[in-house]
């Protein structure tokens, strides 16, 4: 049986969760123990009931996505995680029973990277729950793998398949209904549960100019890195790598192509560097797909099997 109100579940929920500098979760702040000849790096989101899940998913799905999406901007910058904290504003409706699910899902979610609950805060909420996660990590100074930094000439690539994020939001609100089902649970699988790259990260430090996580949609996401270094970029769209869902979804509605180029919620890398780039990272655990170049012209352009420019009617996710 949980301790009544906030600090029950602190005692009996959350302090197993924590690790080194959190003091079980008993004073007002944690520590960060600093590594010599390392930097930290901090991240942060929040995914938000009926906007980033469906409310559907079981409270393990909700952890290891709120997990999940942090430890990719991680994977991003090439950094190794610690720790994270965490803060939740929860609807009366949300039992004691979802919170035990939520906080069991989270231990998982820590054995698997490593990770442990450094602090945060709780709060109820008369609106949709709300979760926020801010993650910690290190990198060797001077390491750092930035969005800055895509050179004129530079290969594009990207790790896994695209597309099957978005993809799996549809499946999820029932709008692929005519694909086989095993496939069906398949991309909805990659929306609920994406995985992020830190093996990859780490791997591209030193080797890629630039990276991002593709979070808001490729074609929105390599913009990212263009703007920034004043470039342009073209994409092969046949050369966008493309799971067995994706492939089967496109082949029932030619238009979905517009869903995997900027949908978003892929949690892949994109990254640029010299065209032998990819023979280096052949043991990083996922496959590495060339899908263009860095231009000298400004603007992202997705090429199609003819040669000529295809209209896209949403390159990604707009934040309000």
């Amino acid at each position: 049986m949980l301790g009544k109100g906030e600090f029950g579940r602190i005692r009996d929920l959350l302090a197993p969760l924590s690790g080194s500098g959190a003091f079980d979760l008993k004073d007002d702040a944690g520590v960060i123990s600093g590594i010599l000849g390392h930097e930290i790096v901090v991240t942060t989101d929040t995914i938000v009931a009926g906007v980033h899940f469906l409310g559907s998913e079981s409270p393990e799905e909700v952890a290891a996505k709120l997990l999940r999406v942090n430890l990719s901007d991680l994977a991003a910058m090439g950094t190794k995680p610690i720790c994270y904290t965490l803060n939740w504003s929860l609807p009366s409706s949300y039992s004691d029973e979802w919170v035990i699910s939520f906080c069991a899902g989270l231990k998982v979610q820590q054995e698997m990277f490593d990770i442990y609950l450094l602090g945060g805060d709780s709060t109820s909420t008369p609106g949709p729950a709300c979760l926020t996660a801010t993650l910690f990590g290190h990198v060797p100074r001077g390491q750092l793998l930035r969005r800055a930094g895509a050179k004129s000439g530079e290969t594009i690539f990207v790790s896994g398949t695209i597309g099957d994020g978005a993809l799996g939001l549809l499946a999820a609100q029932g709008m692929l209904a005519d694909l086989d089902e095993v496939l069906i649970q398949k991309l909805i699988g990659c929306y609920r549960i994406p995985e992020p790259r830190i093996r990859l990260g780490i791997a591209l430090r030193g080797r890629a100019s630039a990276a991002a996580d593709i979070s808001d949609g490729l074609l929105a996401d390599i913009r990212h890195l263009t703007e920034i270094a004043g470039l342009g970029a073209e994409i092969k769209m046949s050369e966008i790598p493309l799971s067995c869902g994706a492939r089967n979804a496109i082949a029932k509605n030619g238009e979905l192509w517009q869903v995997i180029v900027g949908g978003g919620d892929d949690y892949e890398l994109v990254f640029t560097g010299e065209p032998d780039l990819a023979d280096s990272l052949l043991n990083v655990g996922v496959n590495i797909t060339a899908i263009g170049k860095i231009t000298a012209e400004p603007g992202v352009n997705l090429i199609g099997a003819d040669g000529n420019i295809m209209q896209v009617n949403k390159e990604g996710y707009c934040h309000s």
